[in-house]
């Protein structure tokens, strides 16, 4: 009975780490910083986080060691970095520059390895209204793909720095005006999929002909904003209010919202990234106005509960199978001394 409850404990003690582990929280300090988005940078083991106040990227380590990645001054005056992504095929960090006032847009290239500026591609010239870019994914090809959230458009970016627009579907075009398309992310399969903030829609967007459908979803992702996936295909969508887990069984026709974890709204989470170990985080980044004056954010771990649930199920559905081995072994063992009994009878 002694070596049953050892078997047992062995396992619970094996799986134990999973399920008691705390989600992992970075905090880090920048004067003014107020970051919109951020990425993973799996080379160096670092975070990449934009600036809504400053034309710089810093270097965030898991440990909240933060340090400044590049500064360009070339910029104009009082632009910031608004989405950022990086293209690791081609060893490029992707920002969106914008600026309130007068209105600038633009999309910046810079080498990984050097913080060089490789293009500055505007896109104010491609409409004849003020551009709102949000944010920006890259294909395998090095092309860019910007969302306007001011005119409901997404731009297109060769890797020579050539602008021009990709989209500009019917199906965008809300009842509101505020707060049009934000989040963008790109599928190995040859589309975009895409947030809406005022609606709460995701667009399934095709890069060879810009066409678009809207993904049919169980429930609106209220006030949507930064997106990302999974190496599992989960798709994550961020608000401030809440990380939404969403699958999809037919190449995003249709999606299922599955889980979705609140956030702290009071400070107003605006992107999510995949880092290491296929690990959630979403950004901190006070960027409503009345957060005006710090100079602390925060980068956190958030996991699923619909998930971690699935996972209980499966430790115990490990631990029975292990017990049931061993009362099995221990039965085979006892009529093997039962028939060695026998025989020396």
């Amino acid at each position: 009975m002694l070596n049953q409850y050892l078997v047992i404990l062995l396992l619970l003690f094996l799986t134990a780490p999973i399920h008691c582990r705390r989600p992992h929280v970075i905090n880090f300090r920048w004067p003014n910083l107020y970051p919109e988005s951020f990425a993973w940078d799996p080379k160096s083991d670092h975070f990449v986080v934009g600036s809504l106040r400053h034309r710089r990227i810093i270097s965030v380590s898991d440990a909240g060691v933060a340090s400044s990645l590049l500064s360009d001054d070339s910029l104009p005056h009082d632009s910031f970095f608004a989405g950022i992504s990086l293209d690791p095929r081609h060893h490029r960090l992707l920002a969106v520059v914008r600026r309130v006032s007068p209105p600038f847009s633009a999309l910046a290239s810079y080498d990984l390895r050097t913080s060089r500026q490789l293009f500055l591609a505007p896109l104010d010239d491609l409409l004849p209204s003020a551009v709102a870019a949000n944010d920006v994914a890259a294909d395998y090809s090095g092309n860019a793909y910007v969302t306007d959230s001011a005119n409901n458009v997404i731009f297109k970016v060769t890797e020579q720095g050539e602008a021009s627009i990709l989209s500009t579907s019917k199906l965008f075009k809300p009842e509101a005006v505020d707060g049009g398309l934000n989040g963008v992310v790109y599928s190995t399969k040859g589309y975009l999929l895409v947030t809406q903030s005022n609606t709460g829609k995701l667009f399934k967007v095709f890069t060879d002909d810009g066409s678009a459908r809207r993904v049919i979803l169980n429930k609106h992702l209220t006030a949507a904003d930064g997106i990302a996936v999974r190496r599992d295909g989960v798709v994550l969508v961020v608000s401030k209010h809440k990380l939404y887990f969403i699958k999809s069984d037919d190449s995003w026709s249709q999606g299922a919202v599955f889980d979705e974890t609140a956030l702290e709204e009071e400070k107003h989470a605006s992107a999510v990234t995949v880092g290491a170990d296929s690990r959630v985080y979403v950004l901190y980044g006070n960027v409503d106005e009345g957060m005006m004056g710090k100079d602390e954010f925060s980068i956190v771990e958030v996991e699923s509960e619909a998930e971690g649930k699935e996972e209980n199920v499966w430790i115990f559905v490990l631990v029975g199978l292990g017990f049931a081995y061993f009362l099995f072994w221990r039965f085979q063992m006892r009529q093997l001394v039962h028939n060695m009994d026998k025989k020396h009878a």
